[in-house]
């Protein structure tokens, strides 16, 4: 099974999941498609047409979600000074990258860091009826 990963496929789920969250939009800013909330980017998706590597860029500012981020396959802190931040670049061409579901928790988390606290309060209460997360 070294079949390689349709990286279009995680993008894709990247992108409607984070459109999913309260207040999100569209943008393409110096043509990229990057997913604001409040006029905040909170997801980087790249240019989907195969000029730029394949690669979601989210914000993690818990320690343990960015340590794991980091040590996905060719991971590293965004540039242009972002990652000092909290910014993380995660390939999606590489082996062993992560997979979509994880790839949407972490934009979960970039969103909770950028949204007003009324959106995240309104994400939260939707999660609580239909979805028990344990605990």
């Amino acid at each position: 099974m070294t079949e390689k990963r349709d990286w279009s496929e995680v993008r894709d789920a990247v992108r409607e999941f984070a459109l999913g969250l309260p207040g999100a939009v569209e943008e393409f800013p110096w043509g990229e498609c990057v997913i604001k909330v409040n006029k905040k980017i909170f997801v980087f998706l790249g240019v989907g047409d195969g000029s730029h590597p394949p690669a979601v860029t989210v914000k993690l500012t818990d320690a343990d979600a960015h340590a794991h981020a980091l040590s996905m396959p060719g991971a590293r802190p965004a540039g242009y000074g972002l990652g000092k931040s909290g910014w993380v670049w995660l390939p999606l061409d590489e082996e062993g990258a992560p997979p979509a579901a994880l790839l949407c928790d972490w934009a979960e988390e970039s969103y909770r860091v950028v949204a007003p606290k009324r959106l995240v309060t309104e994400l939260d209460s939707a999660a609580l009826p239909g979805e028990g997360e344990g605990g």
